[in-house]
């Protein structure tokens, strides 16, 4: 039986290779995509959500709209530099031709939770903001959730917006302490391994030749995406696979390794953002996160390839 997931969701660039690859992965049943501010604006990344269930016949896929700013925080620093305005390259692609869920992203993260209990895996891909509010509205729901398995966080290198702080968490480092608090099972596939997966110009280019609507698309958009890699890690063309790495997660996590450990978030000051694992469990009785340390990247490369070039 195919593993039920539900996508919360900033798309994004690399959101739309995680998204795509796991569309196109027997393993995963996609039930929903919530969207949320973060590598674009809410409503950008929400039409985005649409054209990515829509380009190759996913229609019936609820997309719902979340949050479009951080609980507590009243400046919103967006992606938009990484990802584009329109979180697409800056690619303008055309209007989606469906509607979205008229749900709030919390409520419809409930809902769907609800309509099949103990069996949905939550994919937090941006800001968890959509999460927090669904744990806010209905704390119960940690006993109804299979797991969560999230791209975000940073517990032992240095951040990629800040010196200590990953994009994700940093955007609402009040909702992400909630999720994290919460009593459930957490996965976090943050920069301590999604950095060591860097998928190269010759990975692309063969995956380039399928030649299907997903590739299609990632060939467009991917060159922004680069360019900022390009400038900040000076890697010629490459870049680091931070969302895919959660699909390829969620389809072999043999691939990965992981420790477990208490996570604690900081919420405000020059280290706000900051995911600290109390690898010692000194502070407290808090339910230990698995934090993925190191994968076998030429495989997760490669997983993820053979996917999207299917």
């Amino acid at each position: 039986m195919a593993r039920r997931i539900l996508i919360d969701t900033d798309p994004g660039i690399d959101d739309s290779m995680a998204i795509l690859s796991a569309l196109r992965s027997p393993e995963l049943e996609v039930i929903g995509l919530s969207t949320v501010f973060g590598n674009a604006d809410v409503d950008s990344c929400a039409m985005n959500g649409l054209r990515l269930v829509e380009l190759e016949g996913h229609n019936n896929i609820p997309v719902a709209k979340g949050a479009g700013a951080p609980l507590f925080r009243e400046d919103l620093d967006l992606g938009t530099q990484v990802h584009g305005l329109d979180g697409m390259g800056n690619t303008r692609p055309s209007p989606p031709r469906g509607t979205l869920d008229p749900r709030f992203g919390a409520q419809f993260i409930l809902d769907m939770v609800k309509q099949y209990p103990g069996e949905v895996t939550l994919v937090p891909l941006g800001p968890l903001t959509n999460i927090a509010l669904a744990l806010q509205q209905d704390p119960g729901i940690t006993d109804q959730v299979k797991e969560v398995v999230l791209m975000g966080g940073c517990a032992f290198g240095t951040g990629n917006i800040s010196p200590v702080a990953e994009a994700n968490i940093f955007h609402d480092a009040h909702a992400a302490e909630i999720v994290f608090r919460a009593n459930w099972d957490v996965t976090m596939v943050g920069l301590d391994v999604t950095t060591k997966i860097i998928v190269r110009p010759a990975d692309l280019d063969k995956m380039y030749t399928a030649n299907n609507p997903a590739v299609d698309l990632l060939h467009r958009i991917q060159p922004c995406y680069q360019a900022f890699h390009d400038q900040i890690y000076g890697l010629n063309g490459a870049f680091h696979l931070h969302d895919p790495s959660v699909t390829a997660f969620l389809i072999s996590p043999d691939l990965f390794t992981y420790i477990e450990a208490p996570i604690y978030v900081e919420t405000s000051g020059l280290c706000a953002g900051k995911t600290i694992a109390d690898v010692h469990w000194q502070w407290g009785d808090r339910k230990p996160v698995k934090i993925v340390v190191d994968a076998d990247a030429k495989a997760v490369i490669n997983l993820l390839i053979q996917r999207l070039s299917q």
